[in-house]
C-alpha cells in the first residue's frame, strides 16, 4: 500500500496515501483494533453537521475568515451526506470521550477542504475546523443530535405507521370473538379487535413516552469546550450553533441549561434508552401474542395465519414459521441488551467528563434505528396481511365454561364453579 508522512502533535506517522484523514486518526487505528463496529451513517451525519454549524457561527463572531468558513462548511456538509465515510475507520471501543473521532472528523473536513480550495492547506484541522470545540462538547452534542435525528426521521414515521396500521386491522377484527387467556390458561372471551387496539395503544404510549424526551434531548453540549468550562469558545457559540442546527435539522435544539451536567453525565442518554426499551418490551409482547396466536397449524392454537414469507425448515416440507415475529423479537432482546450496556456507561461520568461515549453513542442510535425498520416490518409483513381462522375460533370459545363468570351475579361464584367444573369434566358447552 502506497503511503505519505503526516504529522501531529505527538511526530510523524505513516497514513495510506489515499486517506482523506491524518496522523492523530491513523494513531487511533492503529491503537484499537478491536471490533469492526465503526461509527455510524447517522452518527458521522451529525459531526458533519455540527463542524459546519461551528464554522458559520465563529465566521459570524468574527472568529473566522469567511472564505476558511466557507471551505469548512462545503467539506463538512459532504461529510454530513456522507461521501466520505469510508474514512473514517476508527474502532467504536477506543478513547471514552470520542476525541480520536472529534479529529478524525477534523482531519477529513481540512483535508478536503484543501482539495476544494486547490492549495496544500488552507484550514487547519485543530485552529479552524475545531475552533471554539472540544471533544468534551463535540461528542456529547453528536450523541443527542444523531440520536433526536433517528428519532424524528425514522422511529416516530414507522410507530405511526405500526400504530394506524394495528388501528386498520383492530376495526376489520372487532367483530370477532376469541377466548381471552390470562396465565396462557382459558378466560373470558374478548374480540380480536379489542387486543389489537391494546397493542396499537402500547405502540401509542411508547411514541408519547419516548417524545416526552425530547426537550432534553434537544440540549446540546457545544459550547462547553474543556470540562465545561467554555474555555476558547465566543460566549454566544453555543447558542449561535445550536440554532444552525435547528435550522438545518427542523429539530428543536438549545445549547444545554448547564454544561457541567451536559458533558460530565450521559443522563438524557440514559432517559431515552429506557424509553426505548420500553418500546423493545411492547414490540416483544406483541410479537409473542402473534407466535402463540399463530402457533399451529394442527396442534396449536391456530387462530390466526401470518402470511407465509419464506420455507421454515430446511428438512421438514411445507412448514412455514412466524418470522417476522421471530425477528421482531431479536430486535427487543439487542435494544434490552443496548440499554444496559448504555447504563453502564453512563454510571462513568467521573468528574467533568464521561469516559464511555462512543459506545453510548452507537449503542443509543441502533437501538432507534432497529426499532424504526422493525416497527415498519412488523407493520407491513405481519399485521397488515394476517387472516384469522374464524371457525375455530368460534368452536373453541362457545365450549368455554368459563362463560359462566357473566351468571356470577345471579347465581353466585360457588354455584359458577360448580357448573365450570361439571363443563369441563363432561367436555360440555355450558
Amino acid at each position: 500500500m502506497k503511503m505519505r508522512t503526516e504529522r501531529d502533535s505527538m511526530g510523524e506517522m505513516q497514513v495510506p496515501a489515499e486517506a482523506m484523514y491524518g496522523a492523530t486518526t491513523a494513531r487511533a487505528v492503529e491503537n484499537f483494533p478491536i471490533s469492526e463496529l465503526r461509527y455510524t451513517r447517522q452518527m458521522i451525519r451529525a459531526l458533519g453537521l455540527i463542524k459546519k454549524a461551528a464554522a458559520q457561527a465563529n465566521a459570524d463572531l468574527g472568529l473566522l475568515d469567511q472564505t476558511k468558513a466557507d471551505l469548512i462548511k462545503s467539506a463538512a456538509q459532504e461529510v454530513a451526506d456522507g461521501h466520505w465515510d469510508e474514512h473514517f475507520p476508527i474502532d467504536i471501543f477506543q478513547t471514552g470521550s470520542g476525541t480520536s473521532t472529534n479529529m478524525n472528523a477534523n482531519e477529513v473536513i481540512a483535508t478536503r477542504a484543501a482539495q476544494i480550495a486547490g492549495t496544500e492547506r488552507p484550514v487547519h484541522p485543530n485552529d479552524d475546523v475545531n475552533m471554539g470545540q472540544s471533544s468534551n462538547d463535540v461528542i456529547p452534542a453528536s450523541i443527542h443530535l444523531s440520536t433526536a435525528l433517528a428519532i424524528k426521521e425514522l422511529l416516530f414515521p414507522a410507530m405511526k405507521n405500526l400504530e394506524s396500521t394495528l388501528e386498520t386491522k383492530a376495526a376489520e377484527t372487532a367483530d370477532i370473538v376469541k377466548m381471552g387467556r390470562t396465565h396462557l390458561m382459558d378466560a373470558m372471551p374478548v374480540t380480536i379487535g379489542q387486543a389489537v387496539a391494546g397493542w396499537a395503544a402500547q405502540v401509542r404510549q411508547s411514541r408519547a413516552r419516548i417524545e416526552s424526551t425530547l426537550p432534553r434531548l434537544g440540549q446540546l453540549a457545544i459550547g462547553g469546550t474543556a470540562v465545561g468550562t467554555g474555555i476558547n469558545a465566543h460566549p454566544e457559540l453555543g447558542a449561535r450553533v445550536a440554532a444552525f442546527l435547528s435550522n438545518d435539522t427542523g429539530l428543536n435544539l438549545t445549547e444545554a441549561e448547564n454544561h457541567f451536567e451536559a458533558q460530565a453525565t450521559q443522563d438524557t442518554a440514559v432517559e431515552v434508552s429506557g424509553q426505548l426499551k420500553t418500546y423493545a418490551t411492547a414490540l416483544m409482547k406483541i410479537a409473542n401474542d402473534l407466535r402463540w396466536m399463530n402457533s399451529g397449524p394442527q396442534g396449536g392454537l391456530g387462530e390466526i395465519k401470518l402470511q407465509a414469507l419464506q420455507p421454515g425448515s430446511s428438512i421438514m416440507p411445507g412448514k412455514v414459521n412466524p418470522v417476522i415475529p421471530e425477528a421482531t423479537m431479536m430486535v427487543a432482546a439487542q435494544v434490552i441488551g443496548n440499554d444496559a450496556t448504555i447504563t453502564t456507561g453512563a454510571q462513568h461520568g467521573n468528574f467533568e467528563l464521561n469516559v464511555m461515549l462512543p459506545v453510548i453513542g452507537y449503542n443509543l442510535v441502533q437501538s432507534a434505528e432497529l426499532l424504526a425498520s422493525t416497527s415498519q416490518v412488523l407493520a407491513d409483513k405481519a399485521i397488515a396481511g394476517f387472516e384469522v381462522n374464524e371457525e375455530a375460533i368460534a368452536e373453541v370459545v362457545e365450549k368455554n365454561p368459563i362463560m359462566v363468570t357473566a351468571l356470577n351475579a345471579i347465581i353466585g361464584y360457588e354455584k359458577g364453579a360448580e357448573i365450570a367444573k361439571r363443563a369441563y369434566a363432561e367436555n360440555r358447552r355450558v
